[in-house]
């Protein structure tokens, strides 16, 4: 099946943005430049994906099932509590918890990765309890009419109903961890951050830009993946755009 009207219009906004940034560096003369540090690329590219394959595997890891935990009857009275908790990671400034993590894990992929973590957890947990909690009455109804128990509710009933906002909370995670991910250059975790951190210092806009760029196309890339992910494998009944 073809994607919807809006998917196809990203898509060719995304073709047509990267032509338009592809003619921008060939006119200003930076592609060569860009093009010479593409080893570097190459190198601290695979570092930043596994900083965010890492971090983002353990928030959804973690966020998932404790947004199902706290949907139970019996965390009803507590789970907001909880949520402020897990809002902590993204209220307080991404240098802040970089810092944080750093004094207390000291300096290297370790610090970053944690950080990396706590600050993609809140829309994976957020996504997913909303997700469950607005599964319509009437669907619980009918499953516990049915002889139902909680488990078989939870995993035939809840978790596909809620499937759809839960993939968006993860793109939402997934992203913001690629987007902050070279903040961790900056407590010796490595990836695209060294080189554009080094660039800034140096005032080398060629070495800035092969940082920035592959960030920024990393981060689109995988958004667009997910958003297939989710619009082929959720059923058609939960999913809005089918």
């Amino acid at each position: 099946m073809a994607l919807p009207a809006t998917g196809r219009v990203g898509r060719i906004a995304f073709y047509g943005g990267l032509f338009a940034l592809g003619a921008l560096a060939q006119g200003s003369g930076l592609l060569p430049e860009i093009a010479y540090y593409w080893p570097d690329i190459e190198y601290l590219g695979r570092e930043h994906l596994f900083l965010v394959g890492v971090s983002a595997g353990l928030a959804i890891g973690v966020g998932v099932p404790l947004g199902v935990f706290l949907t139970r009857p019996f965390m009803r009275g507590t789970a907001e509590s909880v949520m402020q908790v897990v809002n902590l990671g993204q209220t307080i400034p991404t240098l802040a918890v970089l810092a944080l993590s750093m004094s207390v894990l000291g300096i290297g992929v370790v610090p970053a990765i944690f950080a990396l973590w706590v600050y993609s957890l809140l829309p994976i947990v957020r996504n997913t309890y909303a997700g469950i909690l607005n599964v319509p009455p009437a669907i619980h109804e009918a499953a516990r009419g049915m002889g139902m128990t909680n488990n078989q509710i939870l995993w035939r009933i809840e978790l596909p109903n809620a499937l759809y906002v839960m993939i968006a909370g993860i793109r939402t995670a997934v992203v913001i961890n690629i987007g902050t991910a070279p903040l961790a250059f900056l407590i010796g975790g490595g990836g695209l951050g060294q080189l554009i951190f080094t660039g800034i210092d140096l005032f080398n806009t060629g070495m800035m830009l092969a940082g920035a760029i592959p960030t920024a196309l990393m981060a689109v890339v995988v958004d667009f993946l997910l958003g297939l992910i989710a619009f082929y494998f959720i059923p058609r009944g939960v999913n809005p755009l089918r």
